[in-house]
């Protein structure tokens, strides 16, 4: 790899530093732009003038902005988001002990969505205009339509109370196998909206590469047609599709709010709700660091991935 090689994936690292404080600013100032006193919110209107100093000095909040700002800054850098002052334990443990849940989910509906998607857009293009291709069409609409909040429920009621296949909820504490039994819906509930988006970005890429003039040339030289879809047409297809998977990425970090909340998945996304619920605003803080950074971090990968995939965006 040469020098111009390796300039653009470093070139890429460098842009996403100013992104990197862009995030953690505006998490910082998410407690300030809380309408109101967020202390008294915290503790309701009743509290007494004495509890209100005490809470707001244990939240730094009553040192000036600037210092608070190095203090945030400061913690970050030593694995320090502050304390939960309703589970009472520390926001980097209860972060720590919820990602690998989220990520489980969001990697398995990636997984679902990408797998169901490359051979319905592959199948959707090679027959353009006839049954096949308007039936998937058709199912790609209703998945952009269908939101997770209706989808989930469904399967529970069709999968877990009539017929008993899955479990209803949480992640299970009986082993591997269990975990996944207990994964299998929440991510099938994320990974069909992921899956309908992605259909038609391939369909769409495939209609395109397979109109190339390098296809009639692979077809003239006699290679079978399962060469030309899918060792040439289909690897081209795929380029543009990996920028849209990581655009999609911060669309399943959203979807996987709610679907933790239905399936009472332990993830970020249920720790998030439950702390805005009760008001904890250093977990908050925490918790959307935590998915602003993956998906900074995620996006980065992907173009990454993309520049070494696509060799004519290795010199640019």
């Amino acid at each position: 790899m040469n020098g111009s090689s390796l300039w653009r994936p470093l070139r890429r690292v460098l842009i996403t530093l100013p992104v990197l404080w862009v995030v953690v600013s505006v998490v910082f100032l998410l407690i300030h732009l809380v309408p109101g006193d967020p202390i008294v919110q915290m503790l309701g209107e009743g509290a007494t003038a004495s509890d209100v100093d005490s809470l707001r000095h244990a939240y730094g909040l009553d040192a000036p902005l600037g210092q608070q700002y190095a203090h945030y800054w400061h913690g970050i850098f030593h694995a320090d988001l502050g304390q939960s002052l309703r589970l009472h334990d520390s926001v980097t443990h209860l972060i720590l002990e919820r990602y690998p849940y989220t990520l489980a989910l969001t990697m398995a509906a990636l997984v679902i969505g990408v797998a169901a998607s490359i051979p319905a857009g592959v199948l959707s293009a090679l027959h353009r205009g006839r049954w096949q291709d308007r039936t998937l069409g058709v199912l790609s609409l209703v998945g952009l339509s269908f939101p997770n909040f209706a989808l989930g429920p469904i399967l529970i009621l069709l999968f877990s109370i009539s017929l008993g296949w899955l479990p209803v909820s949480t992640a299970g504490n009986g082993g591997a196998g269990d975990f996944l039994l207990h994964l299998i819906l929440p991510a099938v509930t994320l990974g069909l909206s992921l899956a309908a988006v992605l259909t038609r970005m391939v369909r769409t890429a495939m209609l395109e590469e397979l109109g190339q003039d390098y296809i009639r040339t692979a077809r003239a030289k006699g290679l079978t047609e399962n060469a030309v879809v899918y060792r040439h047409a289909l690897r081209n297809a795929l380029i543009p599709v990996l920028t849209v998977i990581g655009l999609q990425f911060g669309s399943l970090l959203a979807g996987a709010i709610v679907t933790e909340t239905i399936f009472s998945w332990p993830g970020i996304g249920r720790l998030t709700i439950s702390a805005i619920y009760n008001r904890d605003y250093a977990l908050v803080q925490g918790s959307i660091l935590a998915v602003g950074l993956t998906y900074v971090a995620v996006n980065l990968l992907t173009d990454i991935a993309y520049t070494i995939a696509n060799p004519r965006m290795r010199s640019t």
